[in-house]
């Protein structure tokens, strides 16, 4: 049996076994592949702006290097009126760097952003990152890549800012590097424009911390899911009030990849590369406000996959990712899963 073929079969379980309990309808969720060309297609992004679905993602001829050896990726951005009939709207380049991991915001102004790692490479060997941003007023025109500016007075070689969450008209990120003497860092960042940045506090989190989501819960704190890729790889949940310069820690029950989450009542509502299966997968979550996740849903995905984009809208959750599950370079895939199905 194909792997494919297994994780559906698991799904349908989940389907019957809610029907049981509830004899009225079997709950079931759809999956749509959005987007398949013979680009590598990863990292997306799913936001909702002036009525219409907008999902970016960085576009190349492998995960990082071309047949030539240079890391050039593309950031294309496709939209939707009904989530299902998708054109691309951007295709945005700037020559000597890999422009990766396209998060999309709306800025207090009410232009649709996009910001993403730069990332320089020579003789395939990582020289330095430099965060890039995009702005649109219609969603149609877009502006050129242009990277950002930390207004802290450090000096920055090597930032990646992950993904911009805007609150009370301010933004804020978190930014993972290395800095100039070779020490690792993670950084808590705030903007009003989307281009200049200045740090609010160093984030005290070992083992080389790095992707993280900044959320606000109903109370105002700032919440946060941190990935980390050395010990024992698990996921760091922090939470704090404002200044939001002294933090509560503690570890998670599982691994991240990539990992998105959104607030939703008196829960969250996450997703994330899986690393707890025969082969890893993207899998959506709910929790609470102490980062404790319960698995949900393991998404139809298989191979390089994950690094999802969250939405709700109506009574469903909208889940963008990429996976090559079925052959092939990675292609763009929107879940639709009712909210029910999350309880």
């Amino acid at each position: 049996m194909k792997k494919t073929s297994i994780i559906l079969f698991l799904s349908l379980i989940v389907s019957l076994s809610l029907a049981a309990k509830d004899n009225r309808q079997t709950i079931s969720y759809t999956v749509d592949c959005i987007w398949k060309t013979d680009a590598y297609s990863s990292f997306t992004s799913l936001i909702k702006y002036r009525g219409r679905f907008y999902c970016s993602f960085r576009e190349g001829e492998s995960h990082i290097f071309d047949s030539q050896g240079r890391a050039e990726g593309k950031t294309r951005i496709i939209v939707s009126k009904d989530g299902k009939r998708w054109k691309s709207v951007y295709l945005g380049a700037r020559e000597g760097y890999d422009l990766r991991d396209p998060k999309l915001s709306v800025t207090p102004d009410g232009r649709l952003m996009v910001i993403m790692g730069g990332s320089i490479y020579r003789n395939r060997e990582l020289k330095g990152m430099v965060p890039h941003v995009v702005f649109s007023s219609d969603g149609e025109h877009f502006t050129e890549p242009r990277p950002v500016e930390f207004v802290d007075g450090d000096e920055h070689t090597s930032d990646w800012l992950w993904r911009i969450t805007w609150h009370d008209g301010v933004g804020y990120v978190v930014g993972y590097g290395t800095t100039p003497a070779g020490e690792r860092f993670l950084r808590l960042y705030s903007t009003r424009d989307g281009v200049r940045y200045d740090k609010i506090t160093d984030l005290a989190v070992p083992d080389f911390p790095n992707e993280t989501t900044v959320r606000f819960l109903p109370d105002g704190r700032m919440s946060m899911m941190v990935r980390r890729d050395a010990g024992d790889c698990r996921g760091y949940w922090g939470v704090s009030n404002k200044p939001f310069t002294e933090w509560k820690w503690h570890k998670m029950d599982l691994r991240l990849g990539g990992p998105d989450y959104i607030v939703s009542g008196d829960s969250i509502i996450a997703a994330s590369r899986n690393y707890y299966l025969p082969h890893s997968t993207t899998t959506v979550y709910k929790g609470d406000f102490e980062g404790r996740l319960d698995e949900k849903v393991v998404l139809p995905s298989g191979g390089d996959n994950a690094y999802p984009g969250l939405i709700i809208e109506g009574n469903e959750l909208w889940v963008s990712y990429y996976s090559q599950h079925e052959g092939g370079r990675p292609a763009i895939y929107l879940a639709r899963i009712p909210m029910s199905m999350l309880q």
